[in-house]
C-alpha cells in the first residue's frame, strides 16, 4: 500500500489477515515512555498487552492452555466445560478462546473482579460465579475460589481445569513474548515483569536465560503478597484491593531464581502511576501496568546510565473506569490521601 502525502510517496507494510480471532493473539506493539520518563538517561519502553484481541496478556495463555488441551483430546468441542478460577483478565481471554472452540466455560471469580471484565466474560457466552465468603486463614478469596472449582469439577459432567497457576503452557505462551521484546528491542538491559499467576515471569525468564541474555529481571508484586514470601512488606491498612499482581499463595510457576530482584508496591502507588501514565502518555491502564511504572520509578537509581528497560503493560484501563479512574471508588477503598501522597513521591523519583 503507498500513501501520498505533500507528494511524497510512502510504503507501509499491509497487516496480516489472520485465520480467525485467536490467531490474532500477540505480536502486541512496542512503545517508548518518554513522556513519563523524559529527565532520565535509560530508554524506557512499555508492551502494550492490551492490544490482543481480549484486552489483555492473559490472551497468551488461555490460547496455549485450550489449544494443548485440544490436541491432547482432553477438551472436546461441543462436550467439555472449563472451569477456571480468575480475578478477571484470563476469564475474559478464556471467554474469547473458548467461544472460539465451541467449549463451554464456568469462571469462578470473587468482587474484586471488574464489572466490566464479568459483563465481557457473560457476552462471550461464559457462566459466571462469584464467591463472597474469605478464607479464614488468609482472609482472601483465592482459596474460597479453588475450592468452589474442586467442587464444581466433581459435580459437572465434562468438566476440565486448566489450572492457570501450575499449567505448562500458559507459562510456555510467554516464551514468545519475550521473543517479541528481543526481536523489537535486542537484548535489553532491565525487564520489569509484574507477578501474579508467575506465567509471565516463568516463561520470560525461561527463554531469557536458555538463550544466554544477560537481561536483569525484576519481579513486580504486591505489599501483602505471598510471592516471595516474608521478603514482601506487609499490605497496607487497606489491604490489597487490586487484581492482577500479586498472590495470597505461591503458585506453581514460581521458582526461587526466576528474578533478580523484588519491587513490591502499594495500590496507592498503582493508582498513581496509572493516573500518571494517562496524562503523560495518554495510556490508559490497569493496576498491574501501574505497579510496574511505578517500580522502574523507584528502580531508577539502580540504572546505569544508557540502559534499555522494558516492561510489560498487562491489560488496558478500560476496565477500571469504575475504579482505579474514579475518585469515589478510590476514597472509598484506599483513600485519596494516601494516592496524592503516593503520586507526590513518583513525581519525585522522576525528577532526579
Amino acid at each position: 500500500m503507498t500513501v501520498i502525502l505533500d507528494g511524497t510517496a510512502t510504503r507501509h507494510p499491509i497487516s496480516p489477515v489472520h485465520d480467525g480471532i485467536v490467531a490474532a493473539i500477540g505480536s502486541t506493539p512496542m512503545v517508548r515512555l518518554d513522556r513519563l520518563f523524559r529527565t532520565v538517561s535509560a530508554s524506557v519502553l512499555a508492551k502494550v498487552e492490551r492490544a490482543n484481541p481480549g484486552g489483555s496478556t492473559k490472551d497468551r495463555p488461555a490460547r496455549e492452555m485450550v489449544e494443548a488441551a485440544l490436541a491432547e483430546g482432553r477438551a472436546v468441542p461441543g462436550v467439555t466445560t472449563i472451569v477456571e478460577s480468575s480475578s478477571g483478565n484470563l476469564g475474559v481471554a478464556l471467554a474469547l478462546v473458548c467461544a472460539y472452540h465451541r467449549l463451554g466455560l464456568h469462571v469462578v471469580t470473587d468482587p474484586k473482579a471488574s464489572h466490566t471484565n464479568l459483563a465481557i466474560m457473560r457476552a462471550l457466552g461464559a457462566q459466571v460465579e462469584i464467591v463472597t465468603e474469605r478464607d479464614r486463614a488468609t482472609g482472601e478469596f483465592l482459596p474460597t475460589r479453588l475450592l468452589r472449582v474442586q467442587e464444581l469439577l466433581a459435580s459437572t459432567p465434562g468438566a476440565l481445569c486448566l489450572d492457570q497457576y501450575n499449567n505448562p503452557s500458559g507459562a510456555a505462551a510467554h516464551r514468545r513474548t519475550a521473543r517479541e521484546i528481543v526481536d523489537a528491542t535486542g537484548e535489553p538491559d532491565v525487564l520489569f515483569v509484574a507477578a501474579g499467576s508467575c506465567g509471565s515471569l516463568r516463561g520470560i525468564a525461561d527463554h531469557l536465560r536458555s538463550s544466554g541474555a544477560h537481561t536483569r529481571i525484576v519481579a513486580v508484586d504486591a505489599c501483602g503478597s505471598a510471592i516471595f514470601g516474608s521478603v514482601a512488606p506487609p499490605a497496607p491498612d487497606y489491604g490489597r484491593t487490586l487484581p492482577g499482581h500479586g498472590s495470597t499463595m505461591v503458585p506453581g510457576h514460581f521458582r526461587d531464581d526466576l528474578a533478580d530482584d523484588v519491587v513490591f508496591v502499594t495500590d496507592a502507588e498503582c493508582v498513581a502511576a496509572c493516573r500518571l501514565l494517562a496524562e503523560r502518555e495518554a495510556i490508559l491502564a490497569g493496576g498491574s501496568s501501574g505497579a510496574v511504572i511505578a517500580a522502574i520509578a523507584a528502580y531508577l537509581p539502580r540504572l546505569p546510565a544508557g540502559s534499555t528497560v522494558v516492561t510489560i503493560l498487562p491489560d488496558g484501563g478500560d476496565r477500571y473506569l469504575h475504579s482505579i479512574y474514579d475518585d469515589a471508588w478510590v476514597q472509598n477503598h484506599i483513600g485519596i490521601p494516601a494516592v496524592l501522597a503516593a503520586s507526590t513521591r513518583l513525581e519525585e523519583l522522576l525528577r532526579r
